[in-house]
């Protein structure tokens, strides 16, 4: 499993960084969390093929993290040898009609069906001198655009009583939502990883008599086995503790992430916005932005292992400038001032393993 960061700027891509987007890399899938203008020169660029993209999740719907959504669903259709039959998106009301838009209006088609799956935030307040969305824009969703020819309808995500949206769930991973405060409707996603089958004990069954191959499969998927002269295993019997799965915390644009605290404790990995430096704080929080010392403070909150902030302002300058003014030299000691665990500063196409917690 591995975290690739496309894009790590924020507001429009620049020479030095492109607009937010990050791919997971998983069991050969590969699933892009937000996809700001420029992130299908990105994927070029990354050592990642589109081709693999199978879904695709949205936290808001400001252009830096969606305009190139688009011409990234036309470049994973390029190679069609190669390409995956279907793509599921997920993201906040308005999403489908952007899709569509976009789509239907540049007379593109695509190699593979897609659905747009839409949270439906039950209620939104923004940061308090956030313009009225309604004033420049209508209720989008009560406008419903024709089905592109190659969409299938998806489905719309209610909030659960527990506080989060049930987003998805794959044999290996399940993915939940969770509401953030930010100057548009704005979500965060969590990754749980199911747990892994624990050892097996080989010296056990080599003294059972169990011959190595599908039968030791079937034990480590949980299921008992019968030998040919009739005696049954267990998989209790032969089977060490079970590992932990992974959590991996993704939050959207954000000011305020209480809501989303609970579903973050203990994350392997928080991937956070430090959008300014804390000089900037009260300036970030009315545009609905966090500082770099906020990240560190929400990490140690949830007692993450790694932080990883991302989402710079523009003029901050590469890691690896030696200058420490309007640096991200600068943002990361000020995140490391409010976390004792490992903090690290994303750059374009840096790729970072997510480790089980005992590696």
């Amino acid at each position: 499993m591995e975290l690739h960061f496309l894009g790590t700027g924020s507001a429009y891509p620049s020479p030095n960084r492109s607009s937010s987007c990050l791919a997971l890399r998983h069991n050969g899938d590969i699933w892009v969390f937000d996809c700001g203008e420029g992130s299908q020169i990105q994927f070029q660029k990354s050592k990642l093929r589109s081709s693999r993209i199978s879904k695709i999740f949205i936290t808001h719907l400001h252009g830096d993290h969606l305009f190139g959504l688009p011409g990234l669903l036309c470049t994973i259709g390029f190679n069609q040898n190669d390409t995956i039959d279907h793509v599921d998106i997920y993201g906040p009301i308005g999403l489908k009609n952007f899709v569509r838009a976009s789509l239907l209006l540049s007379c593109s088609l695509l190699s593979f069906s897609y659905s747009v799956h839409e949270i439906m935030i039950p209620s939104f307040q923004g940061v308090s001198n956030n313009f009225d969305s309604k004033v420049l824009i209508p209720d989008i969703s009560k406008v419903e655009l024709p089905l592109h020819p190659n969409e299938t309808k998806g489905k719309e995500i209610q909030f659960e009583y527990d506080g989060y949206f049930d987003v998805c769930q794959t044999t290996f991973l399940t993915v939940i939502a969770v509401p953030l405060k930010h100057s548009i409707p704005c979500i965060g996603y969590v990754l749980k990883e199911k747990d892994l089958p624990g050892k097996l004990n080989t010296l056990f069954l080599n003294s059972k008599g169990v011959p190595a191959g599908p039968l030791f499969g079937k034990l480590k998927m949980g299921e008992p086995v019968t030998l040919a002269n009739g005696d049954i295993i267990l998989p209790e019997q032969c089977l060490g503790p079970a590992k932990k799965g992974r959590k991996i915390v993704i939050l959207g644009d954000t000011c305020n992430s209480d809501e989303i605290i609970p579903f973050a404790i203990d994350a392997d990995i928080l991937v956070h916005e430090a959008t300014n430096e804390n000089a900037d704080e009260k300036k970030s929080v009315e545009h609905g932005h966090s500082t770099a010392g906020m990240a560190g403070r929400f990490a140690a909150l949830v007692r993450a292992r790694t932080l990883i902030i991302t989402h710079f302002s523009q003029r901050y300058k590469t890691i690896s400038d030696e200058s420490e003014n309007d640096s991200i030299q600068k943002l990361k000691k000020e995140a490391e001032e409010n976390f004792n665990g490992q903090v690290i500063a994303a750059d374009d196409l840096l790729f970072i393993p997510v480790l089980f917690c005992d590696s």
